[in-house]
């Protein structure tokens, strides 16, 4: 099946882009480190964006310090800055780690973060009792360089890259997710002690970022990767990286090549054949089946797509979104009968159009329009032409959704206008037995309502 791209529209400027900004990815994965304050260096403006943005998503308190560059610092560089906005950060909160994220401005200035990084650990003085140092990671994310997704990619490398030594051999494996919901991190951690599996997820956000109910307010949420965890990653038996773009395995191939360490790539386990693939995955990797717990998940998914065919066979579905996400859900669509007319990203990373067309080949009655760089205004010119019956995506097609009349079944980040876009879960059997009855749901309640005389019974 060729790939169906559209031809390129000479459009000079974004309007609504399918994407958000390098370092406010990177803020997510810095977040899934214990103890570690998000550090943005650049102007004010970024870093109090990304908390509201952050913050509407996943419904917690997010801290980003910020180096608040102004005119003087753009024209004369931010060094000075950055240096005061470390100890001013690693004093007030007593942090273990800051994660440094460059923006637009501290790039373009040309600003050597390492050097600087460097100069100030030689310089620091630390105030109380404290004697070490905390960990210092700094990754380059400019805004125009890619999108939010390659941002959160670039921090967990560089948190890789700079963290993690070669060492002795341990029974423990390393698990790199990509940006999915904490409840979706909790699922693969259960899933890995299922197998009998230490696992390592990096990052862990699972609790900082959605946290329980406390009496008195964490400056510093618990939860996260351990540092000492991350250390020792470079002597765990194997790496499973769960994406398909490029810079998804960046991390998983420094720990290969670095410390020889090997890497699983199974994709993202979304939907039932690329569930499959992470439990052979993790069948190969521990030497033990697949729990029976775990199969019957995957059967009660398989009755489930039998009860609900007619309602879904023949459906068309815009979707969008990061480029992995958007992959693994053209995928799943396929399987079950629905077929994604349109798969649109803001991202523009190499393969995405192939492993859609891949996955979607034999299973859709025609192949789908795949649109790279994209910008909400192109999604909803292309979707008034190929008139989905239902979209799939986050909350910021909610417009395009409403204009033409058709349901939109929210997933991935940013899910802004409803509660519990943290706790939505998308991967193994059981993320793909919620996905679907959503999605059978999402058509039944359409018709339902659109109908004359209405009905109580399917």
């Amino acid at each position: 099946m060729k790939n169906n791209l559209a031809p390129k529209r000479d459009y000079v400027s974004s309007t609504n882009a399918c994407k958000a900004c390098m370092p406010l990815g990177a803020c997510i994965a810095f977040k899934g480190i214990e103890g570690c304050v998000p550090f943005l260096h650049g102007s004010q403006g970024c870093a109090t964006y990304m908390r509201r943005y952050l913050i509407s998503h996943f419904r917690e308190p997010v801290d980003i310090a910020s180096s608040a560059l102004g005119e003087g610092e753009a024209v004369f560089g931010g060094g000075p800055n950055l240096k005061q906005g470390l100890v001013n950060v690693i004093n007030k909160y007593q942090a273990k780690a800051v994660g440094i994220a460059t923006t637009c401005l501290t790039e373009t200035i040309g600003d050597n973060v390492p050097a600087i990084v460097k100069e100030f650990m030689g310089e620091a003085v630390l105030e109380g009792s404290r004697t070490e140092m905390p960990a210092l990671i700094h990754a380059a994310t400019p805004s125009y360089a890619a999108t939010h997704m390659e941002g959160f990619y670039a921090a967990v490398a560089a948190t890789v890259a700079q963290l993690a030594e070669p060492g002795p051999r341990h029974e423990g494996v390393n698990l790199l997710p990509g940006l999915i919901s904490p409840a979706d991190i909790r699922y693969l951690q259960a899933v890995a002690a299922d197998f009998g599996l230490e696992a390592t997820l990096l990052p862990d956000y699972s609790r900082p970022l959605d946290a329980p109910a406390s009496l008195s307010y964490e400056i510093l949420p618990q939860g996260g990767t351990p540092l000492a965890a991350i250390k020792a990653m470079g002597g765990a038996r194997a790496s499973l990286a769960l994406g398909w773009t490029p810079a998804s395995q960046d991390a998983g191939r420094d720990l290969a090549e670095r410390c020889g360490v090997s890497l699983h790539s199974p994709g993202l386990p979304l939907g039932l054949r690329a569930s499959d693939e992470f439990f052979a995955a993790l069948e190969q990797i521990s030497g033990k089946p697949t729990p029976d717990k775990h199969a019957l998940e995957r059967g009660r998914l398989l009755d489930s797509m039998v009860d609900g065919h007619k309602y879904l066979s023949g459906k068309r579905a815009v979707v969008y979104g990061e480029q992995d996400l958007v992959i693994g859900l053209s995928a799943f669509l396929a399987e079950i009968g629905i077929t994604p007319v349109l798969c649109a990203s803001g991202g523009r990373a190499v393969g995405f159009g192939e492993k859609i067309s891949e996955f979607c080949e034999g299973l859709t009655r025609q192949a789908p329009r795949v649109e790279a760089g994209i910008d909400f205004y192109r999604i909803a010119e292309l979707s008034r032409e190929l008139k989905p019956d239902i979209i799939v995506g986050h909350s910021k097609g909610y417009n395009m959704a409403r204009e033409l009349g058709a349901p939109l079944v929210r997933v991935g980040f940013p899910i802004h206008d409803r509660i519990g876009g943290q706790r939505v879960r998308l991967l193994g059997y059981q993320g793909a037995q919620e996905l679907y009855d959503r999605l059978v749901n999402a058509l039944l309640a359409k018709k339902q309502d659109d109908s004359d005389v209405g009905y109580g019974y399917l």
